[in-house]
């Protein structure tokens, strides 16, 4: 028997699953040309015919970030449930392989097919009639970052490092991964993404991460990720910056705004803005805001932005549609708490660094099915994305994966719109 044509998305080609919003929304996340070109370019192709060939160990690693809190053969159970019962006679000489198979399968594929799948398949969703995901024409992007645990082996606390505590003189319970990543805030898709070790800092893969941006984009970022370095790379892109910076950067006021806001230049340096070379133009917004939970206390804000002219972008409208930035936020939590799943274990499985790096790169793939699914469905009923449940949404496709392989998936929407979380 071969498993050469299997796909995370098997289904009959029926006529009445031609609308179904889900099923379109799998295939555009995840698209069978797509992964047969990401293990060809990684040059991961079985060499002899095997029982679990690299496109279902593909599928496999993706499917661990949709039942994250399964073992791998009930992942794998779960991943070919339906194309067992829809077509038993090809599947008759298959059967599920002992844990020790699929961890060496997972070791033979590596990491490289998932990487590559996921920078081939990662971008921007929204489209121009998406509510929330552009401002002034502008698409809304946000750079962010994370740490996942890991599982405690001398393996990955040598590759990654762990935290460490009581002013450093104790160690963390586990090793940790460093995960930045550029997020369109109107959709929440993730666009691109970079893996450290937890030592190294977030600024330096944030920049890197500027390689996805580009002109017609508004990036986003928090006061740690603020830079002189970081302002001329996005400019260098093409693309506009809306950006926090802390209390100790200086910038001097260069002229008043009639809005409240002023001109200012980021220096690279101090000693270049003592001698005012250098230096970029930015527009300052400053504010305050109440804090709910500490009432007369205010917590202060101080904005910088490429976007000059206070009478086509108002201080007041960017102010207010920075914070949509904190909603970003929200998909740290869909990965490490509603996606991954595995309390009190670790967000991730995998004990060897390979491996954890293979993982990460699927629950990506994972994460992207499911926002992109929320897109198409909110696209279709013309609602706000946020509007939708990740953890709905989630549930739903660990049901409909079966169920599309077995042909009888329901054309209902409803139950991809619930707002319960």
């Amino acid at each position: 028997m071969s498993l050469q044509g299997f796909s995370l998305t098997q289904v009959p080609r029926a006529p009445h699953l031609a609308d179904e919003p889900l099923l379109e929304a799998l295939r555009l996340a995840l698209p069978d040309r797509a992964i047969e070109e990401a293990i060809a370019a990684a040059d991961a192709r079985e060499q002899r015919r095997r029982l679990l060939p690299a496109r279902l160990v593909v599928a496999l690693v993706i499917a661990m970030g949709l039942w994250a809190r399964d073992g791998l053969r009930d992942v794998l159970a779960n991943l070919v449930a339906g194309s067992c019962e829809r077509d038993p006679v090809a599947w008759r000489a298959w059967h599920l392989p002992a844990k020790s198979a699929l961890s060496q399968a997972r070791q033979r594929l590596g990491p490289k097919p998932l990487f590559l799948l996921f920078r081939r398949l990662a971008g921007p969703a929204a489209s121009a009639d998406t509510p929330g995901a552009f401002l002034f024409g502008l698409r809304l992007m946000a750079l962010d970052g994370i740490t996942l645990d890991l599982p405690d082996t001398p393996e990955n606390a040598r590759a990654f490092g762990r935290p460490t505590t009581d002013r450093g003189e104790r160690a963390g319970a586990f090793p940790q991964l460093r995960l930045v990543w550029l997020v369109e805030a109107g959709t929440h898709v993730l666009c691109d993404l970079i893996l450290r070790p937890y030592r190294c800092g977030e600024a330096p893969a944030a920049r890197r991460l500027l390689r996805s941006a580009g002109a017609g984009m508004l990036l986003m970022w928090d006061r740690g990720l603020h830079s002189y370095e970081m302002i001329r790379a996005a400019l260098g892109r093409g693309a506009e910056c809306l950006g926090r910076v802390g209390k100790a950067i200086v910038l001097a006021p260069e002229e008043l705004l009639r809005d409240g806001s002023f001109l200012a230049f980021v220096y690279p340096s101090p000693t270049a803005r003592r001698r005012r070379e250098g230096g970029i133009l930015v527009r300052v917004i400053e504010y305050a805001i109440d804090g709910p939970a500490r009432p007369g206390r205010q917590e202060r804000y101080r904005l910088v932005t490429s976007l000059l002219d206070p009478a086509e972008y108002p201080a007041a409208t960017l102010a207010a549609e920075y914070h949509q930035r904190w909603e970003v936020e929200g998909t740290a939590a869909e990965v490490k708490v509603r996606q991954a799943d595995r309390r009190p274990a670790p967000h991730v499985r995998s004990r060897r660094p390979r491996e954890v790096v293979q993982e990460v790169y699927g629950l990506a793939l994972a994460h992207l099915a499911v926002r992109l699914t929320m897109a198409e469905a909110a696209t279709r009923a013309n609602l706000d994305p946020d509007r939708l449940s990740f953890i709905g949404t989630l549930r739903v496709l660990r049901r409909a994966v079966p169920r599309f392989q077995r042909g009888l998936a329901s054309p209902e929407l409803a139950p991809l719109l619930s707002t319960a979380c």
